[in-house]
C-alpha cells in the first residue's frame, strides 16, 4: 500500500473534521501531499466516515490521474491538486461546509480580523474569491474554483494580494471554505479554528455592525509571537 503514514495522517485529518462538527454526513473532504514523490492522497467520494479507513483513501498524481485506489477520489479533487500546483509551499488541504465560515462565503463577505483570536492563525482578513462566472461553473468547475483562490490570493481578479502562507485560508464565494497547512493535521487544525473566529466575527457583527477590525499593532504582536522568527508562543526547542 502506497504511502501508509500519509493516509493515515488524512484519515486523521477527516475524522477530526467530524469530531468538530466541521461537517454532516459525508460533507468535506481532507488531503495531504507527497512532495518528493509528486502524489496525493485524498479521502473518497461520498464514503461515511464511520466505515474510513487508511486503505480506503485514493491516491492521485498531482494532475488527478489515480494511482493506487479502487474508490473514486473526492469530487473536489481537481481543486486539491491545483492548490498544489500553484502552493508549492503547503502539504495539506481541507474543505468543509462548516456553518459560520460558509455563511461568510455565502454572503461573499471576508471573514474580518476582529481580534487576537483572529490574529494568531491569520494575518489579515481570511478572504472571498469572487463569484464564478456561468462559463465557468458550466465548465471545469471543480479546476475552475481552485482558480478562483489562486487568482484571489495573488490578485489576479482586481484584488490585493494575499500571502497564502500567512492567511491559509479562502472563503469561495457562495460555496464554502477551503483551508490549506503544513501537515494534514495542520490544514484541519486550521479550519477548526476559522469555523471559530467566523462565529466570533458574526457575533461581533451581530453586537456592532460597524465594529473595527483589530489595530495593524495588535495584529502583528500577536500572528508574529507565535509564527515570527522570533515566535515566543509554546516550548519552542528547548535544548
Amino acid at each position: 500500500m502506497l504511502l501508509k503514514q500519509l493516509r493515515e495522517e488524512v484519515l486523521e485529518a477527516n475524522l477530526e473534521l467530524v469530531r468538530r462538527g466541521l461537517v454532516l454526513y459525508t460533507f468535506g473532504n481532507a488531503s495531504g501531499v507527497d512532495r518528493e514523490q509528486g502524489l496525493v492522497v485524498i479521502k473518497p467520494s461520498g464514503v461515511d466516515y464511520d466505515v474510513l479507513k487508511p486503505e480506503h483513501m485514493v491516491v492521485t498524481d498531482l494532475h488527478g490521474k489515480i494511482v493506487e485506489g479502487t474508490l473514486r477520489p473526492s469530487s473536489d479533487l481537481d481543486t486539491h491538486t491545483l492548490l498544489y500546483r500553484e502552493f508549492e509551499q503547503i502539504g495539506a488541504v481541507v474543505h468543509t461546509h462548516s456553518e459560520f465560515a460558509t455563511s461568510f462565503a455565502q454572503a461573499g463577505l471576508p471573514v474580518p480580523a476582529f481580534g487576537t483570536t483572529h490574529a494568531d492563525y491569520f494575518y489579515g482578513p481570511v478572504p472571498v474569491t469572487a463569484p464564478l462566472s456561468d462559463a465557468a461553473i458550466g465548465g471545469r468547475y471543480v479546476h475552475e474554483t481552485g482558480l478562483a483562490i489562486v487568482a484571489r490570493f495573488r490578485g489576479l481578479d482586481g484584488s490585493s494580494p494575499v500571502d497564502h502562507l500567512a492567511v491559509p485560508a479562502c472563503l469561495v464565494a457562495g460555496h464554502a471554505p477551503f483551508v490549506w497547512g503544513k501537515t494534514a493535521h495542520d490544514a484541519a487544525h486550521n479550519a477548526v479554528v476559522l469555523e471559530a473566529v467566523a462565529r466570533m466575527a458574526y457575533r461581533t457583527i451581530g453586537l456592532k455592525a460597524n465594529a473595527e477590525e483589530v489595530s495593524q499593532a495588535l495584529l502583528d504582536r500577536h500572528y508574529f509571537r507565535k509564527h515570527g522568527k522570533d515566535a515566543t508562543y509554546g516550548q519552542g526547542n528547548p535544548s
